[in-house]
């Protein structure tokens, strides 16, 4: 994956967030990766999950195991 081609992803946000302006937006659109970013820096760096990392992640902050 090219840094170019991740401006072209569609991203979200958690419907938690609200109109908070402190988010990490998330892209469903590569199959089986999920590329992370801030929401305040959106041509800035991103981070890349497998699907499998990225679902014990969600899990994990789902079950309260992050403070």
């Amino acid at each position: 994956m090219h840094a170019a081609s991740i401006t072209e992803l569609t991203w979200r946000k958690s419907s938690h967030s609200g109109n908070g302006t402190e988010c990490v937006e998330v892209s469903d659109d590569l199959p089986g990766v999920v590329p992370v970013r801030d929401s305040k820096r959106k041509n800035g760096p991103s981070i890349t999950f497998t699907g499998t990392a990225w679902t014990s992640f969600v899990e994990e902050i789902h079950a309260k195991r992050f403070v």
